[in-house]
């Protein structure tokens, strides 16, 4: 099969525009120096070491190695600088001591979710989402909002979904996000945030509130019965479900979030809480579920006899209705992210995104001192003088330029030049 220049050029011109939105950002910075951050964290397969790597430091310092995207991970900073990574870091040249700060999971031996199977982007065909509190990974045939897809008819070429972050989905994306699956009991356009089990138990105000307007779990009357949802009776918009007496915001409209691009039931949302003054004596909570409190009572689960599974899945502005008793506030003041949702650092916007081909050699021509730019453009007159001798004959006889031939002619070019 062949292509005609033109068609060729065209295609370049698209993978160019591709990668440009693909890749919006500069690489040219470590975060390291910016000391730890909430960022995407890469797990670099292909080094020994189970440390994380920043987003410009996958790209400029493991470009050929395998990674495994982790996804935000709180209070990181980069390990690719530090005596923990023996690979060259290339945008950090001074080595730094062991981060003794940062935190490494199971995610960082490649394995996610309560079950601790590995991930493989080419086969897995389940949506992941994210534990706000924890940051791990969940199945969601583990979270019991669908059989496990060994259960299910298997498609014949299944599409491979992404992890998808609970916290900050793609509504389109997570309606057919399991490639061949039945729909989840609990969609992404259904919750704004995912807690575990395990985290739940760690906060004591999230833990009374599972399963409470706003607070969805999945439950089961017995074990031979289907998981059905608890807490799903209807939350008016921006009215706290449970809130203090303290609070003067009660019966005042919150203004919405601005949108700036994401999807508006997915919009990330900046908003700070309400100022108050001053905790409130008495508490507001609803009254917490008897069969999601019994489920906590057990130390181990078992999910073959479980009737409760004791993940939560928070619903729009969750932040905004917590009770703020002296009791219920203390509890949610040791967990931040529950209080004010976290900025996720981005790298810098790279202004050659975008651009084509010639654009691009345009501008780094302007970068080269003026002596080296003349010897370039020299270089490639040179060049393209010896490509349209080498393509002439080509064209009178009518001959079509194979992969071989453009191959054998660099390789002369490039013989010619080291002799």
């Amino acid at each position: 099969m062949s292509e005609t220049l033109a068609e060729y050029v065209s295609s370049q011109e698209e993978l160019v525009r591709e990668a440009g939105l693909a890749l919006p950002h500069q690489f040219s910075q470590c975060t390291y120096a910016l000391g730890p951050l909430r960022q995407a964290v890469y797990l670099c397969l292909t080094c020994p070491e189970a440390r994380g790597l920043c987003s410009a430091c996958s790209i400029a310092c493991h470009t050929n190695h395998d990674q495994v995207e982790l996804f935000p991970k709180r209070n990181f900073r980069c390990d690719c600088p530090t005596a923990a990574v023996a690979h060259h870091c290339n945008l950090h040249t001074e080595k730094e001591p062991v981060n003794a700060s940062n935190q490494y999971g199971q995610n960082f031996q490649n394995q996610f979710c309560r079950c601790g199977r590995s991930y493989d982007a080419k086969t897995e065909r389940e949506t992941m989402i994210q534990c706000l509190s924890c940051e791990d990974w969940f199945h969601e045939s583990c979270c019991m909002l669908r059989a496990r897809p060994e259960l299910c008819q298997p498609t014949s070429e299944p599409e491979v979904p992404p992890l998808i972050d609970g916290n900050e989905v793609d509504d389109a994306a997570s309606d057919a996000s399991s490639s061949g699956l039945p729909p989840p009991l609990i969609s992404a356009a259904d919750y704004d945030s995912f807690v575990c089990r395990a985290c739940v138990l760690k906060i004591s105000t999230l833990r009374r509130l599972v399963g409470t307007p706003g607070a969805i779990t999945v439950v089961r009357v017995d074990a031979a019965s289907p998981w059905t949802r608890l807490g799903d009776d209807p939350v008016t918009e921006d009215a706290p479900v449970a809130i203090s007496e303290a609070d003067p915001s009660i019966g005042a409209k919150r203004p919405p979030s601005p949108v700036s691009g994401e999807p508006a039931a997915k919009r990330a949302r900046t908003e700070s809480l309400p100022s108050t003054s001053g905790p409130a004596k008495v508490c507001l909570a609803l009254p917490a579920d008897p069969l999601v409190q019994e489920a906590y009572t057990a130390g181990v689960l078992d999910w073959d006899s479980a009737l409760c599974t004791g993940d939560v899945f928070l619903t729009e502005n969750f932040r905004q209705r917590w009770c703020r008793c002296d009791s219920c506030l203390s509890s949610l003041e040791a967990h931040p992210y529950l209080l004010e949702e976290e900025d996720i650092y981005e790298p810098p916007e790279d202004p050659d995104s975008g651009l084509s081909l010639e654009e691009l050699g345009m501008r780094a021509l302007e970068r080269l001192p003026r002596d080296r730019a003349i010897d370039g453009i020299l270089a490639f007159n040179k060049m393209r003088d010896k490509l349209r001798a080498y393509l002439r004959p080509f064209a009178e006889e009518g001959k079509v330029v194979g992969e071989a031939d453009v191959q054998s002619f660099f390789e002369e070019l490039k013989e010619t030049a080291s002799a």
